[in-house]
């Protein structure tokens, strides 16, 4: 009921903001924004670990901007290995975060909007899973649920109840088990840790 409800108020509603791909002038306002939003802490989660000197995946970082072109909204995704299957492959995924959405901006239905574009995008893409961690409550309307990463863990400290997953292809995470991490590509100039 709620997803209709959310569809008859985008119907209605004015458009006030539209779905961008994020460009090179848009970093300092969507850092700001991010550190608005997620808080000084932010930098400390385990997400970031993984996130850390990496790039965006291909076609998947979104901005929401308002009708003067100002970034009211970013959501991004990561590439990873969402641990191994039962023959011991690395399997592919991305991670989604952070998704942000300015405080004056609320209730306009802008996160929604972000994640369905960066969804599709990433199914367009061939894409077959998606795990963030976050509020179960606000993304199992897009098919998000702990159940599909029961087997997987972050490095670092993270909430089971908030990790999620969802599949863009049936079964891709079947017997999915192990660390999440990074399988994107480096920042240019990112520091290299050598093994000592």
């Amino acid at each position: 009921m709620a997803a209709v409800l959310d569809s008859v108020r985008a119907f209605f509603a004015p458009t006030t903001f539209a779905i961008d791909a994020e460009n090179p002038s848009d970093v300092v306002a969507r850092e700001n924004l991010l550190d608005r939003v997620m808080g000084p802490d932010r930098r400390k989660k385990s997400s970031e670990k993984i996130r850390r000197n990496r790039v965006p995946a291909e076609g998947l970082a979104l901005v929401a901007r308002d009708r003067d072109g100002h970034v009211i909204g970013s959501v991004r995704l990561w590439n990873i290995e969402a641990g191994v299957n039962d023959e011991g492959t690395p399997i592919n995924a991305l991670l989604l975060g952070p998704l942000a959405v300015a405080p004056h901006q609320g209730g306009k239905g802008i996160g929604s909007a972000l994640m369905r574009a960066a969804l599709l995008e990433a199914k367009k893409r061939g894409h077959g899973a998606v795990l963030l961690v976050g509020d179960a409550a606000y993304y199992e309307r897009f098919g998000f649920f702990a159940e599909k990463a029961r087997h997987l863990v972050m490095p670092g400290p993270f909430e089971r109840s908030r990790f999620l997953a969802l599949e863009l292809t049936d079964g891709w995470l079947g017997g999915a088990a192990g660390m999440i991490v990074p399988s994107g590509r480096m920042l240019t100039g990112a520091p290299v840790r050598r093994a000592a």
